[in-house]
């Protein structure tokens, strides 16, 4: 029934009885909706260029740390799955949470930051080097925040 239908001989028959406003409507709207899906294209290309990823190192206590991964969503990654694979090769617990902002961010403990960067670009080959920032947090003094409080 598909090939009754849609076969190129039925299609090009249909296509023959339009008018040639018609058939000049038709090929303008495929040009259009070309255009348009090079610009989303082009769009999304530029997104994935500007868009970064944070590595955190956050100082929890003494000698303590965790690593918080923001930004991956962007290069539409499935953040469980990485964050899974980061928990096996550091051979640590790690997690997806929500950040305030309205993101998501991966959380890993240990001070795993740079090995986790070397991690992402070795197994994530679309992602670029210079997209990848590390960032250290280090917790205020307790001294120091009650003479600011």
């Amino acid at each position: 029934m598909y090939a009754k239908i849609w076969s190129p001989e039925v299609l090009e028959a249909a296509t023959a009885a339009l008018s040639v406003d018609a058939q000049k409507r038709a090929a303008r709207d495929a040009q259009k909706k070309a255009a348009k899906a090079e610009a989303a294209e082009a769009k999304q290309n530029e997104k994935l260029a500007s868009s970064t990823i944070t590595i955190k190192r956050i100082e929890r206590n003494k000698k303590k740390f965790v690593t918080a991964v923001f930004g991956l969503e962007a290069f539409g990654l499935d953040l469980k799955k990485v964050a899974k694979d980061l928990g096996k090769k550091f051979a640590t617990g790690s997690s997806v949470t929500k950040v305030p902002s309205g993101g998501e961010e991966i959380v890993v403990q240990g001070d795993v930051s740079e090995e986790l960067e070397e991690f992402l670009l070795e197994k994530y080959k679309d992602i670029p080097g210079e997209n990848i920032e590390l960032v250290d947090d280090k917790k205020k003094k307790k001294a120091a925040a009650a003479a600011a409080a």
